[in-house]
């Protein structure tokens, strides 16, 4: 059990690591990203960029999984 829970904090630490590598690469910004930026309030909506991990983990996952 505690083989599985590290295993899940070093894939969530692994993806918050990527998270940060592709917003300086200009994931975060991409066509389909919706931002409201007013006075003291900043939405941001990242539907391109959350479809775009979603297809390459489901391809990793796939991947391995074969």
């Amino acid at each position: 059990m505690t083989r599985y829970a590290l295993l899940v904090v070093a894939f969530i630490a692994v993806v918050g690591l990527l998270t940060f590598a592709g917003v300086r690469f200009g994931l975060g910004r991409l066509p389909g990203d919706i931002v409201i930026d007013r006075d003291g309030f900043v939405l941001y909506l990242p539907i391109t960029t959350s479809i775009l991990v979603s297809l390459l983990l489901s391809l990793i996952l796939w991947l391995v999984s074969r």
